[in-house]
């Protein structure tokens, strides 16, 4: 890990300034969870990681590893939350909360997209998120997409 992290803090990132440990904790972190604990093989590497407007927004832990990380992407109506992901030890912490925090500063004032999982659309709905579409499934969890304007 890059050892000047401070824990606690969110850090924002593009591809290009991610050092190779730090991308392949995000990584892991990510594969742990979607792939892993939710049982959803699926392309996590989607080739949106590397485009030059992604930002990768994540928090580290005591350790520097990350517990929480998303990610942000230029869209072509605006910007896109994806990936948002929380380690399980620590769940519950407030860290998601922390994150759409940070990504809504990045996104600024562009309109923004996210599909959520339908069982917490109502934590992005306290961030000014609104359904934006029926419900569908996805890799068998069901899902609903949501815009913030």
């Amino acid at each position: 890990m890059n050892a000047s992290v401070i824990p606690g803090e969110p850090r924002v990132a593009s591809f290009a300034e991610l050092d190779a440990g730090t991308l392949y904790a995000l990584l892991r972190l990510r594969v742990d969870v979607f792939v892993v604990e939710q049982d959803c093989p699926y392309p996590e590497l989607d080739g949106r990681d590397t485009e030059p407007g992604t930002r990768h927004v994540w928090l580290p832990g005591d350790s520097g590893a990350p517990e929480a990380y998303l990610r942000v992407l230029e869209d072509p109506e605006g910007a896109r939350i994806g990936r948002v992901v929380t380690a399980p030890h620590a769940r519950g912490a407030g860290l998601a909360g922390r994150l759409m925090e940070a990504a809504l500063r990045v996104a600024g004032d562009r309109t923004v997209r996210l599909d959520a999982q339908t069982r917490v659309a109502g934590f992005y709905g306290k961030y000014g998120f609104v359904a934006d579409g029926p419900e569908y499934v996805e890799d068998g969890i069901p899902h609903v997409p949501m815009i913030r304007r």
